[in-house]
């Protein structure tokens, strides 16, 4: 992201684009989508992790930190590239419209690219020499081949927790690890397969973007998943006990929304490990999300200064308690280690004057919400309190839709609502986007929902509920020249819109 150039932006995970297979994907949706947007003077596009996901989709709970879905793989593009049989999507099944079936798409899907893997192996010749140098550079030497050789065994073992395997493979004993190298190398080859051709797909449309003169907001969760790649892969750095499973986790404290905080329930690192090897790995969990944005979006950014570490096996967050993160220690290693990198904190919640220095010494932009900006007189989130240095949004994929929101809300908010925006309220999607586009903060996002002006039906995420989450979707007709014209205007009004 270019700094000191106000930019309009989008919140669109790549699931939620339009398809005839069932889920968005990185094909011919995601070009008449970036079409779309360059119509409608938007200059970002805000996306959501794009790592592989476990039982409840969560991009917030994914298998790896490196690794991208296989998922979101265009069955299009493989039938395009030749990857795919000219007939291997005739006789599609007819999925729903709106919505991800998760049970019906993920096993189409995976068959497609199985077929796709063999395919490609009968093919020989210059494909074989695309997928040897994706899987020898350097660039995957970090992560590729405990992916692979985790996702492998991940199936064989029924889907179960890595703690759960056989003992000597939880310990990774070499000899048992290369047991499962050569008796799962059909397996392996198709994981590391799947992530030649995400890679692939990936880079034609960052690529594609880019050159529409949008970039790409990447995200980064701050913990991973205990069941995950990295965990089993990289024990030391994790506060785990001899069994593999965590002595603490992840969560916040009680507030004023939850009486019990948030138990999160992620493995804490161990930061005096990660010190001791000059946080390696997190430099290269950042070397790689840049790959594939432009800049990225840090979450509980809080939790870089001091976390909240609630023992293991308690039954609400309220046993925890504060403990100092690496702080500046961490930011200055990926600086040295990758230069003046694009980075926004997301700053949400209560922050202490040690994460606001933080923020300041860093210079990173954080982030206002206008829909948290009306529940109280003269709040932070109002925009008279905005710098230019920062990200606004309407919502987040955490928040309901504008218009859902609106309306749940008590008489003294949506007084303050219709009295601080000059409104009647009965357009509250629209006032907030216009709220947010007229912020002095360079950059303004919004999630699609609110530009389709959606109700509770549109809701990506509620926060702390399993399942029924992470699967709406955008219909086919969303993109429509009128939509992308009121969102021109408003830009071109708020010197958002740039150059045509």
């Amino acid at each position: 992201m270019v700094r000191h150039t106000r930019q309009a932006g989008v919140l669109l995970h790549p699931t939620s684009l339009p398809s005839r297979f069932g889920m968005g994907d990185l094909g011919p949706a995601a070009d008449a989508f970036l079409d779309w947007a360059s119509e409608a003077g938007l200059k970002l596009w805000q996306i959501l992790p794009p790592g592989p996901t476990g039982p409840h989709h969560s991009p917030y709970d994914g298998l790896s930190a490196f690794a991208g879905d296989p998922l979101l793989v265009s069955p299009e593009w493989l039938v395009e590239e030749g990857l795919l049989p000219a007939g291997a999507l005739d006789g599609a099944p007819d999925f729903p419209a709106g919505r991800i079936d998760w049970e019906r798409v993920v096993p189409f899907r995976r068959r497609l690219l199985e077929e796709s893997f063999r395919h490609a192996r009968s093919l020989g010749g210059k494909i074989e020499g695309e997928i040897a140098r994706f899987t020898s550079a350097s660039s995957q030497s970090a992560w590729l081949a405990d992916w692979a050789l985790f996702a492998a065994l991940r199936e064989r073992n029924e889907a179960r927790p890595w703690t759960e395997w056989d003992p000597a493979l939880q310990r990774r004993e070499e000899a048992a690890l290369a047991a499962a190298r050569a008796e799962l190398a059909a397996e392996i080859g198709f994981h590391t397969y799947a992530q030649f051709l995400f890679f692939r797909q990936w880079q034609r449309v960052k690529a594609a973007a880019n050159a529409r003169g949008i970039s790409i907001l990447g995200d980064v969760p701050i913990y991973v998943a205990g069941d995950s790649a990295d965990v089993w892969a990289h024990r030391r750095l994790f506060a785990l006990g001899d069994d593999g499973r965590p002595t603490a986790v992840a969560g916040v404290p009680p507030d004023d929304f939850s009486a019990d905080g948030q138990l999160w329930g992620h493995p804490l690192y161990r930061w005096d490990v990660l010190a001791d090897e000059g946080y390696d790995w997190w430099i290269e969990r950042i070397r790689l999300n840049l790959r594939l944005a432009d800049a990225v979006r840090l979450d509980h950014f809080r939790g870089f200064s001091a976390y909240w570490e609630v023992p293991a096996g308690a039954a609400t967050a309220r046993e925890g308690r504060w403990v100092n993160g690496p702080g500046l220690m961490l930011f200055m290693a990926i600086q040295h280690a990758l230069g003046d990198v694009a980075l926004v904190a997301e700053d949400l919640g209560v922050l202490t004057d040690e994460v606001r220095r933080l923020l300041e010494v860093l210079g990173l932009p954080g982030m206002k919400v206008l829909q948290f900006a009306f529940g109280e007189l003269d709040s932070e989130h109002l925009p008279h309190h905005h710098v230019s240095n920062g990200v606004v949004y309407t919502g987040t994929h955490d928040n309901d839709t504008t218009r859902a929101w609106f309306a749940a809300q008590g008489d003294d908010t949506k007084a303050r609502f219709r009295d601080y925006l000059g409104t009647d309220g009965r357009d509250a999607a629209w006032d907030l986007i216009r709220a947010a586009y007229a912020s002095v903060a360079e950059r303004a996002i919004v999630p699609m929902q609110d530009i389709l002006d959606l109700g509770a039906e549109g809701r990506m995420n509620v926060p702390g509920r399993a399942g029924q989450n992470w699967d709406w979707r955008a219909a086919k007709d969303a993109f429509s020249p009128e939509r992308a014209r009121r969102l021109r205007r408003l830009a071109e009004l708020t010197g958002r819109a740039g150059a045509l």
